[in-house]
């Protein structure tokens, strides 16, 4: 099965520091088959990017948006339709739990979101949290989306910058492969350098959320090297 690392930026860099970056971590990047290195930057700054990434030619690296409306586009200002995109990113981040605490995006809020980002062509990466993982899992059961990606992130290590215990997190990529079987997971919640073989290691995980250590080019290269040895 394909493994992910994948770096939200969130709020933060500009375009020149966003090249800055990339060519720091193109000197350090080393591709690995079957693994796909993911970065979401700000909308601001998305298609700089874009061309900057495809000028340096860095094989298995892909860009992300960090959100997309819920709706086509049409008349709804300030959003930013999925097929707006298309081009640029490949991956759509929906329903980070920042968006759902800070904007007070619902379940069915991420399941319009899911659905225009798959009518586009482009790839969700659907993120859960706990306590609610059970109802976000089945808000997405009726979705036609051969290609999803499952972030699990609990909310507790995101604030706290405590990973969760390797044991919960195996059996919380359990329950959702009950849910949603055959669907990639990846986990994010405090990964750094110095943890994240041992994430990656985990039994039904596929991958790797990155938070601060990806806005760093060396720690988060140094992430994508765990996760090949993982």
């Amino acid at each position: 099965m394909k493994r992910f690392v994948i770096g939200n930026w969130k709020c933060h860099k500009t375009l020149a520091e966003a090249r800055s970056w990339f060519d720091e971590f193109a000197g350090l990047y080393r591709p690995v088959a079957d693994t796909a290195v993911i970065l979401a930057p700000t909308f601001l700054c998305l298609e700089g990017v874009s061309a900057y990434v495809r000028r340096l030619g860095l094989d298995g690296v892909s860009l992300a948006v960090q959100d997309i409306s819920p709706f086509p586009k049409g008349a709804y200002t300030g959003a930013v339709a999925a097929d707006m995109v298309k081009g640029l990113a490949d991956y759509v981040i929906v329903g980070h739990s920042d968006r759902r605490r800070y904007f007070h995006e619902t379940s069915q809020d991420v399941a319009n979101k899911v659905s225009e980002t798959a009518d586009a062509g482009l790839i969700p990466i659907v993120c859960v949290d706990q306590p609610y993982a059970m109802s976000q899992l089945t808000a997405l059961t009726d979705i036609d989306c051969d290609r999803m990606i499952i972030a699990y992130g609990p909310v507790d290590a995101l604030s706290t910058r405590i990973p969760q215990s390797v044991q919960e997190v195996a059996q919380a990529a359990a329950l959702i492969s009950r849910i949603h079987p055959a669907r990639p997971i990846v986990y994010g919640g405090s990964i750094d350098p110095g943890n994240a073989v041992r994430y990656a290691g985990i039994s039904g995980i596929s991958g790797l959320f990155v938070g601060a250590a990806s806005l760093e080019a060396s720690s988060f290269a140094a992430v994508c090297r765990e996760m090949a040895a993982g």
